[in-house]
């Protein structure tokens, strides 16, 4: 992913956390999920146990993982994963069958190839056991347009891609990188290939001159061969050759003619790939999609469960709030009688009715007390 060491670190740190809390990171939709959440939601559950997750770190991871899913990483990481033991199949004959990784305009996905390189030979390092010095190796990887894998990557992935070649050779694997110029693959790699076939090179132009040059000196000395004019003069089906012996020795270089191939150099139609594709026994094994529970489907059933809990506690608060008191929803229906005398309508016409019963007492009170007036004692009041 191109990140510093503190984000690798984190990167390391999240691998710890789902770890320990049984979150299989199955994709890169489990990766995307884990960091969102512990960027947000398990912030506070991982600053208790782990350390601080720095948010603009979390961004950076994310945006880069962004950018190789772009690239076809989504489809790439997933289940079924691919069995490496699978390159090492053989026919009923007990002959080896050719394994060939199909990568469409790879030029355009320099990064998604590079991973894709790296992890493969990380799981045959991780996988095969160790065979010691065998007479032939029993799996060879062939990778063309080997400058793809190292154009784009980053200074660790190409540590890693180094330590693992040194490696890799005790598992009985031998590796080939193909390119159109030794310039392509770094020195430090360079130096770990004991055979080099080296085809014609041309000079166009100063610097190509001086790529020539320093390609000539990767090649033991000679004194048969002006290996930097030779290299410009060498035809088709011409190489200059170089291994090592049985005491791992570099043999004298050679000036070689190669024979011809006796399979057809055609690019197959798109029927007859088909047609092979489709008698693999392979088929039933990868030609299918799984998406197990993983990180993402447990941290999304996770935050459900809460939001759940969230709710039926709020739910009871109020509850607990309102008392004894039952809900407007569950009270009884008032009667008609009820409805009447509690309306608007039946107030006013009462309080009309009352204002015209005092008026008319009030008239007759006011006759008594004149009439007491003149000598009479009652009265109301």
């Amino acid at each position: 992913l191109g990140l510093n060491e503190t984000q690798s670190g984190m990167v390391s740190l999240i691998f710890k956390y789902c770890d320990d809390n049984k979150l299989p990171l199955l994709d890169l939709k489990d990766v995307k999920r884990v960091l969102q959440y512990l960027g947000d939601e398990g912030k506070a559950e991982l600053t208790k146990v782990y350390g601080t997750l720095s948010s603009a770190s979390v961004g950076t991871i994310m945006r880069k993982i962004i950018e190789l899913e772009q690239q076809g990483a989504e489809i790439f990481f997933g289940e079924p994963s691919f069995d490496v033991a699978d390159l090492c199949r053989t026919d009923k004959h007990g002959q080896g069958i050719i394994s060939v990784l199909r990568l469409t305009d790879i030029q355009d996905k320099p990064k998604l190839f590079s991973t894709v390189m790296l992890q493969l030979l990380a799981e045959i390092y991780a996988t095969f056991p160790e065979e010691g010095d065998m007479e032939k190796p029993k799996l060879c990887l062939f990778i063309d347009e080997a400058h793809l894998v190292f154009s784009e990557a980053s200074s660790s992935l190409l540590e890693q891609m180094e330590a693992i070649i040194k490696l890799v050779r005790s598992k009985g694997v031998g590796i080939f990188f193909i390119t159109q110029n030794p310039d392509d693959i770094p020195e430090s790699v360079l130096s770990q290939l004991g055979m080099k076939v080296q085809h014609g090179l041309r000079a166009f132009t100063a610097k190509d001159r001086k790529s020539i040059n320093m390609a000539a000196e990767n090649y033991p000395e000679t004194k048969f061969y002006d290996t930097a004019q030779l290299l410009t003069e060498l035809g088709i089906g011409e190489c200059l050759f170089t291994a090592l012996n049985e005491k791992g020795i570099p043999t004298p270089l050679v000036h070689t003619y190669l024979r011809a191939p006796e399979s057809r150099m055609d690019i197959l139609t798109k029927a007859e790939m088909e047609d092979i594709i489709s008698a693999s026994d392979l088929i039933p094994k990868y030609n299918r999609e799984i998406d197990r529970d993983s990180a993402y489907e447990i941290l999304n059933a996770k935050l459900e469960d809460a939001d759940d809990e969230k709710h039926r506690a709020e739910m009871q608060r109020q509850v607990e709030q309102a008392g004894t008191r039952r809900p407007s929803y569950e009270r009884e229906e008032k009667s008609t009688f009820e409805k009447v005398i509690t309306s608007t309508a039946t107030r006013q016409i009462g309080n009309t009715i009352a204002k015209e019963l005092v008026r008319g007492l009030l008239g007759v009170m006011g006759v008594r007390t004149t009439s007491g007036r003149s000598g009479r004692t009652g009265g109301w009041f």
